[in-house]
Order: C-alpha cells, then sequence, then structure tokens
C-alpha cells in the first residue's frame, strides 16, 4: 500500500523540498497551499487559518486515498516589528497561520490516523523558539508554541499508536525573507531596521532548504522519533548551550547579536 502525506505549504520553499524528498521515499503527497506549484497534480488549494476548508481537504484526501500516513505541519510566515509599534490584527495573524494552522491541520488528521492506529505528525518549528528573537517576537512565540503543542500531542495520542515530533531549523535561505513583512521603524526603536537587516543577511546566507527536507524524510521514515530535532550543527550546539548556561545569559547574548 502506498504511503500517502500530506505536506502543507509546499508550493515553495521548505515545503516544496519535503515534498520532493517524501515523493523519493514512496509517498504519494498532497500539497495543501494557497498558491498552486505548477504541474503539481496533488495540489489542494488551502488556507490552513480557515478550519472548515482544511476539514473538506482532508476528506478528499481520505475519499481518493483511504488514509493518510503522515502530515507534515510547514505552512507559516514571518513578521518583524517592535511589539510596541506591531498592529495587533498582524500578531494575530502570525500566530492564526503559524500556530492555530497546525492546529487545525491537526485535528483534521487525528481521527483517520487514530481509526488505523497509525501516523505521524510532524511539525516546522524554529531556533527561534528557543531563543526568542527582539523584533521577530510574534513570530518565536508562535513557534514556541508549536514546541508546547508537540510535546503535549505526543502523549495524548501515543496510546494509539501515533507519533509526533517538531523540527528547529536555523537560518534557511528561502523566499520566506522576501516575503517577511515588516512594520515601520520609528523613532523609539530606531534599531529596529539595523535588527533586521541583521537577522536577514544570515538568512539569506543560511542553510539550504533541503537540510530540513532531508530530516523530515528521515523522520518520516524513523521507527521511533525524539519530541525536537534542531536542523544544522550550530543551531545544534547553540540549543545544547541553552540547557547548560542560564535564560539571562542566552538572553543578553541574543541581544548582542541582534539589538545594537
Amino acid at each position: 500500500m502506498t504511503k500517502v502525506a500530506i505536506v502543507t505549504g509546499a508550493s515553495g520553499g521548505i515545503g516544496k523540498c519535503e515534498k520532493a524528498r517524501l515523493t523519493e521515499a514512496g509517498f504519494k503527497v498532497y500539497n495543501f497551499s494557497r498558491h498552486d506549484a505548477e504541474g503539481d497534480e496533488n495540489f489542494i488549494e488551502v488556507d490552513v487559518t480557515d478550519r472548515d476548508a482544511v476539514f473538506k481537504a482532508v476528506e478528499k484526501v481520505i475519499e481518493k486515498e483511504g488514509h493518510i500516513d503522515l502530515l507534515v505541519n510547514n505552512a507559516g510566515f514571518g513578521i518583524a516589528g517592535a511589539i510596541e509599534t506591531t498592529p495587533i490584527e498582524l500578531a494575530k495573524k502570525q500566530v492564526e497561520v503559524n500556530f492555530w494552522g497546525v492546529v487545525n491541520c491537526t485535528q483534521a488528521v487525528l481521527p483517520y490516523m487514530r481509526e488505523r492506529k497509525s501516523g505521524r505528525i510532524i511539525s516546522t518549528s524554529s531556533v527561534a523558539s528557543i531563543f526568542s528573537i527582539p523584533f521577530q517576537t510574534f513570530y518565536s512565540c508562535s513557534k514556541a508554541a508549536i514546541n508546547s503543542f508537540t510535546s503535549a500531542l505526543r502523549n495524548e495520542v501515543k496510546a494509539f499508536g501515533l507519533t509526533a515530533c517538531a523540527v528547529m531549523p536555523g537560518d534557511i535561505k528561502t523566499g520566506f525573507t522576501k516575503n517577511r513583512i515588516k512594520t515601520d521603524e520609528t523613532a523609539a526603536y530606531s534599531n529596529q531596521d539595523e535588527s533586521i537587516k541583521v537577522m536577514e543577511k544570515d538568512e539569506i546566507n543560511g542553510m539550504s532548504p533541503d537540510k530540513v527536507a532531508k530530516l523530515v524524510k528521515k523522520l518520516a521514515l524513523k521507527k521511533r522519533v525524539a519530541p525536537l530535532y534542531t536542523v544544522g550543527a550550530k543551531y545544534k550546539f547553540l540549543v545544547f548551550l541553552s540547557r547548560i548556561f542560564s535564560h539571562n545569559f542566552c538572553d543578553k547574548v541574543v541581544g548582542g547579536m541582534y539589538v545594537k
């Protein structure tokens, strides 16, 4: 029986690479995205914040395939700006897409996975979930929420033979950087734009999205998975240090990197 996967946001960036790697591993991959990918016969137009659309799309996959073996929650976007000046509607949208989109997709597939007592859910978090980045606060919060969600989910569904994990990439070179929504710099936060430039330079010179996709392929095929996986040797080292040094120390290091 062919294994069936859903990857959200698979029309570009990390998601597109994940779709390719999972297809390589023998999965039939459905792309849940707002934007079509040229020549993608398994594309289903879905906005992950539209709960009804998500559930209907999952039902389409079930009607056609009869089962879902893997969900990769990848859809997301970024905003940047000072906490004080970020419009609340934009902050809510950040969490709505990055976190509640994960919740919507997970709740949609769980009944089918639970019935078969088989399935895995992999969600895309970020190293920013461990090191909250100034002027990218709401993005960091949305990813930290994914980590907590994944840890709780694992324990809730293990009795049904289901597994879950999250991957935490560091800086990745994708269109994510160009598409980030930035609020206007103000006199009070005159260091905002410089901080964002540092962050975006790191992303532009970052890892290939295929590095994340290769890990997701590996995790999709493993018998057991741990709760969290960091992508990139440098970032693995930083996450390791966060377990050794105090939160205060780590906060100062991050502040020194991004706030001049």
